[in-house]
């Protein structure tokens, strides 16, 4: 996988359930509209407030309506059993990578620790074999996914530890990660395409690309610096807000639909008033980027 990777949001049901229906649409809208493809049940996805069945729920649509060789998806849980269970799923379903984050609730663990848990998901994941990817992410997790553990985990897995995702915002640790051999390289923001497209990294997957994937695209596939700086702003006003709620307001507009608002606990709805200004600006910006495009 490389490109534009939206890490997808998935619309809930007042049960507090995946809604599939809006889901499926939104991803097939996504990859028309210029993603690589889709990160399925990601943080932005919510995943890790949905049960080990509800995610598997998901993963047996996506695989069933979506073209997996577009499709990762995060098996990531604090508990091994979980991992696993859910890793072997989309295996089983043909995803075309898992996406680990490391088991967050203890935090200082050894390195030791955390090779034993990724090699327990490989082991129990070869027959069918699923490309495994890293998610970095300590701000959430408190553990981070270190150069030096990076490495012991690529001698001893090869090439099923196909890659890693990083949403530190530490751009100087993405460029120190790109540099291990063989190891696929994806920043969570967007501003990373044109290096990208140079083949520092492999692409990003991105939680913006939800409401901005056709400027992704160009900037990437195109070499488009303006279109990339009207993604990066997109980026940037969503990113000072509530970012789930946030990007699930515009697709409320977007999809023209209040159901898409809902958020699991315990994130919160955003009150109108915050929905409709964020809506606002976001079509602000995309204002600019139609009399760009009649300009050219």
């Amino acid at each position: 996988m490389k490109g534009v990777i939206a890490a997808i949001a998935t619309p809930v049901t007042t049960g507090n359930t995946p809604d599939i229906s809006r889901f499926l649409e939104h991803a097939r809208t996504l990859l028309e509209t210029g993603c690589d493809g889709l990160n399925v049940l990601g943080t932005t996805g919510e995943a890790t407030s949905l049960s080990v069945t509800a995610r598997q729920v998901l993963m047996q649509a996506a695989a069933a309506a979506l073209p997996c060789d577009r499709l990762m998806v995060g098996t990531g849980a604090a508990a091994l059993g979980d991992a696993i269970e859910l890793t072997v799923a989309a295996a089983d379903l043909g995803f075309s990578g898992a996406l680990l984050l490391p088991p967050f609730y203890y935090k200082s663990v050894a390195d030791d620790g955390l090779v034993t848990f990724v090699t327990a998901v490989a082991d129990a994941t070869v027959s069918p074999e699923i490309p495994l990817y890293l998610y970095n992410f300590p701000q959430m997790t408190g553990i981070v996914w270190s150069e030096t553990l990076v490495r012991r985990l690529k001698d001893k897995l090869g090439p099923r530890l196909a890659g890693l995702k990083d949403s530190s915002g530490d751009l100087a640790y993405a460029r120190t990660m790109a540099k291990i051999e063989d190891l696929a390289v994806f920043p969570s923001s967007e501003a990373v395409l044109l290096d990208a497209r140079a083949g520092t990294f492999a692409g990003c997957i991105s939680a913006t690309a939800n409401v901005n994937a056709s400027l992704c695209s160009r900037a990437f596939h195109q070499g488009d610096e303006d279109a990339l700086a009207m993604a990066v702003a997109i980026r940037d006003l969503l990113g000072a807000a509530p970012l789930i709620p946030g990007i699930k307001s515009v697709l409320s507009h977007n999809y023209s639909d209040g159901a898409w608002t809902r958020v699991l606990p315990p994130l919160l709805d955003l009150e109108k008033s915050s929905q409709d200004s964020i809506v606002r600006r976001v079509n602000e910006i995309r204002s600019r980027t139609s009399s760009m495009l009649r300009s050219c």
